[in-house]
This record gives structure tokens, C-alpha cells and sequence, in this order.
């Protein structure tokens, strides 16, 4: 665009690519001459058009502010981060880093390589967006680089058109210089933690869309039950439950959070099962551990475990039963002041009194507990009960100990509870009819003043209530 507005056309040695860069691919071929003469002309004018402020935009200036006043005189440098590769010139799909899109508000549309930099000044701080501006019709980039190129990639967004959607001002990326080191306090580490803790307390519009991800994600759960007779027909029915999910995830939000774990039979024992390539039995569990990223980035992590016939046999239904008394008591234990581990706390409680009258311990309940000499029952229950959960899903990684595990609850944080259960297959300290039984049930939970609210209630938990829903799942 030329600074009264309107379209030039470059000639055609300008948008000419060089001629080395060419012949560095066996993809790319020399463009004929009349190629570049008329590839910039015979194209409808483009309307330019000035969008509303988006919603989170006011909400990311607070966050730039509360920065801005915990690093009084300091530069500050947070990068999105850019595209990376997945195999030779096939890059994965792109997504921000957390901190970037939590201060600028730019979330599933945001460019690779942008740079957000606070300068110090008199008022505190200039806060500025440098991005790699469209390379439209009226650019020799237009058709001659696939990484940004418009012919390539479809519209990308003008400067003018960021800085009023994000109310943030906006400049050329390459106008962005690093200054030299003597000059910039280091304050990586510093930075990082801050912007994690800030995200321990959700504003109005996070808490709205973590509800909007739990939503979404409840629907996918139904479409995996409704799937099920597909699911157990295909001889890699986990990649099928994927794939449901996926779809989901996909139409009616961004991507998956993280990895869905599609975990059937013994493979529900392994807590990180990712590869998805099992067959899904009639007569084990399927334990499901999955959630949908929304638009804004945000992303529920909700599992539940599911009867494959859709009846729990005895043995399925006492571990079952189990673990949701354990997430009960968690549950329970959660209100506003109290130590996040306390949540932990109360769920291994009856991790470890049920597994003791189970006759699966060498020690009573209360020894195992002991925290210097204690921890048999841990073998069954490995992991922690609650992580915070938000932008990342394992969001505010980065806060204090002091801040996080060792922090009090407080009206606006939103953490899953999850406890678990899991008899490997080949662990011979339990009798073989809990072998190859892993069952884990994962809720999110936001913290208000009156305490304590499930978000993903709604999708059901109890042993009843899941053989409910796979009955009527299959009759849809």
C-alpha cells in the first residue's frame, strides 16, 4: 500500500525471485517473463475494511499493565515463536507460545514470528507488535515465497488492521532490532514466571472460555460413545476414538489441546498412551483422556473410562467406584484458602485406604501415608491429582512452588482433579483379576467464593450413570 492508500504494482524485474533462489529446490522453477509481467495485474480491488476491537483485547491490556508495573525500566521481549518443521519443507500447524498469545490477545490466527516488546518510558512502558506484515498481489513474495505468500496461504493480515483488532500498535517485523546485550537487563527467567503466576487467577473472559472448551469437549465424549460399535469393529479402534475426537475438536474449535489419549484394555495402565494403535474389546475399559482447544487457545483436559460392553464387570466397578470416591473427596476437600496439595492430600486418602482392604499392601493405610517412609500405594496411583489448567494444559508450569503446590485456592483458578487407578498388566503384587484394569476420571474445576464448581458435571461419572450413557449412546 503506498501512504495514500491505494494498491502499486512492482515491476516486473522487482518481483522477480532471485535467480540462485530457484535453483536451490528441485521444486521451484524459473518464472517465464510473461509470468512476472502480468501475474500483479487483473485483480479485483480488495476492500479495505477497519475490524471491531476484539473482545479479549481489553482483557490482554490488563495483563500488559500488570507486566509493565512488575518490571519498571526493563525491556521486555516476548516472542511467538516460529513455525516448526514436521518433515523437510511441511511445517506443523502453527501455534503461539501461551505467554505471547495471553498478552496480546491474538490467539489461533496469530503470525510465526511475531515479536511483542514492552520499551521502558516515561508512562511506564510502549508496547509494541511486530509482525511480518501481508505479502499481498502488490509484493514480489505474493507468489514467489510459500511460507507467507497470499497466492499460496490465502489473506494474511495487514498492520493497520492488527493494531485496531488488538487495540495494540504494530510495526514491520523488520523494523524490530535487538539491542545490544549491555544494554537489556536479562530478565527471561523473571519474565517467565510472572507471566506464569499472572495466569493463576482467570478473568471473565478465560473462565467463559474454558467453559466453551469443556462444552465442546463433552460433545466429543458423546460422539466417541456413539461410535462405539464402529470403534470395536476396526482392529485399531483407538485410532478411530482419535479420530472422532478429532473431528469434533476441529469443527467446533481449534485443535486438541494435547494428544488424546485413547487408551483401551491394558493400555489404560500407561498413563502417557499416545500412540492410539490398540484394538477396543468388548469386555475392558477404554480410558479416554482428551480435550478440545478452542479458538481462544484455551483447552479443557476432561477423561472419563468407559465399559467397552457397557456394563462394568465386579472387579471394573469396585476400582471404578473407587476412583470417583477419591475424586469425590477431592472435590470436597477444595475451597478457597485452603493448600492446593491439599486436594492431593484427600484423594490419596482413599487411594490408599481402598487398596489396603483390598489386601494389595504390605502395610496398613495409615504407614502408607507416612510421608518419610510411606507411599506403597503410590505404585497403583503414580501421578498427581490436580494440575492448574487454562492457555496451556498444564498451565502457570512455571509459577513458584511457593505460589503453586505449596499456594492456597483461590475464586478464579481452574485445576483438574484426577485421581487414578492402574494394575499393569504383569504386576503380580495384585490378584489377576485387577491385572490390565487402568481407570482414570478427570474433571475440571473452577474456584469461586462459595467454593468449588465442576464444569464438566455434565458428563457422566458415577458407574450408573456411565452405563446410562453408553445405553443411550448406541441408540442414537
Amino acid at each position: 500500500m503506498s501512504e495514500t492508500g491505494q494498491s502499486t504494482t512492482p515491476a516486473a524485474e522487482e518481483q522477480a525471485p532471485p535467480a540462485e533462489a530457484n535453483a536451490t529446490t528441485n521444486r521451484r522453477q524459473p518464472f517465464p517473463q510473461g509470468f512476472l509481467d502480468t501475474i500483479s495485474t487483473g485483480w479485483a480491488e480488495r476492500p479495505e475494511s477497519t475490524p471491531p476491537q476484539r473482545e479479549q483485547a481489553a482483557y490482554a491490556a490488563r495483563r500488559r499493565a500488570a507486566v509493565s508495573a512488575a518490571f519498571p525500566g526493563q525491556r521486555l521481549v516476548v516472542p511467538a515463536g516460529d513455525a516448526k518443521v514436521r518433515s523437510n519443507d511441511t511445517d506443523y500447524p502453527f501455534r503461539a507460545h501461551s505467554a505471547f498469545a495471553h498478552l496480546t490477545g491474538w490467539e489461533n490466527d496469530a503470525e510465526p514470528g511475531s515479536v511483542l516488546v514492552f520499551e521502558p518510558s516515561d508512562a511506564g512502558h510502549d508496547v509494541t507488535l511486530y509482525f511480518r506484515e501481508r505479502a499481498d498481489r502488490t509484493t514480489a513474495e505474493f507468489y514467489s515465497d510459500a511460507s507467507i505468500g497470499e497466492f499460496w496461504i490465502g489473506p494474511r493480515p495487514a498492520l493497520g488492521g492488527v493494531e485496531a483488532d488488538l487495540g495494540l500498535a504494530t510495526q514491520h517485523v523488520d523494523a524490530f532490532e535487538a539491542r545490544d546485550a549491555d544494554l537489556v537487563v536479562d530478565v527471561d527467567e523473571d519474565l517467565t514466571r510472572f507471566v506464569s503466576e499472572l495466569r493463576l487467577i482467570k478473568d471473565e473472559y478465560e473462565i467463559a472460555q474454558m467453559t466453551l472448551a469443556v462444552d465442546v469437549t463433552a460433545r466429543g465424549f458423546d460422539d466417541i460413545v456413539a461410535e462405539l460399535p464402529r470403534i470395536v469393529a476396526h482392529p485399531r479402534g483407538e485410532r478411530i476414538v482419535e479420530g472422532v475426537f478429532h473431528l469434533r475438536a476441529r469443527s467446533d474449535g481449534n485443535w486438541e489441546g494435547y494428544d488424546t489419549i485413547a487408551a483401551s484394555g491394558p493400555h489404560a495402565c500407561y498413563l502417557h498412551w499416545t500412540r492410539n494403535d490398540g484394538a477396543v474389546v468388548p469386555g475392558d475399559l477404554i480410558l479416554v483422556d482428551a480435550g478440545v482447544e478452542v479458538d481462544s487457545l484455551y483447552t479443557a483436559d476432561i477423561t472419563r473410562t468407559i465399559p467397552v460392553s457397557g456394563t462394568f464387570t465386579p472387579t471394573q466397578r469396585m476400582v471404578y467406584e473407587t476412583v470417583r470416591e477419591a475424586a469425590d473427596a477431592a472435590f470436597a476437600a477444595a475451597r478457597p484458602g485452603v493448600k492446593f496439595r491439599s486436594v492431593h492430600d484427600a484423594a490419596m486418602q482413599v487411594i490408599a485406604a481402598r487398596v489396603a482392604e483390598w489386601g494389595l499392601l504390605p502395610v496398613t493405610a495409615a504407614e502408607a501415608l507416612d510421608a518419610d517412609t510411606g507411599g506403597q500405594h503410590r505404585r497403583y496411583m503414580v501421578h498427581g491429582t490436580s494440575h492448574h489448567l487454562g492457555i496451556d494444559v498444564h498451565d502457570c508450569a512455571q509459577a513458584r512452588r511457593e505460589m503453586y503446590y505449596d499456594g492456597e485456592l483461590a475464586p478464579g483458578m481452574v485445576f483438574t482433579i484426577e485421581p487414578g487407578l492402574y494394575f499393569q498388566i504383569d504386576d503380580e503384587t495384585v490378584p489377576a483379576e485387577f491385572r490390565g484394569i487402568g481407570v482414570r476420571i478427570e474433571d475440571d474445576i473452577l474456584m469461586t467464593a462459595d467454593g468449588p464448581v465442576n464444569l464438566s458435571a455434565a458428563i457422566p461419572r458415577t458407574a450408573d450413570d456411565v452405563e446410562a450413557w453408553v445405553a443411550r449412546g448406541l441408540t442414537r
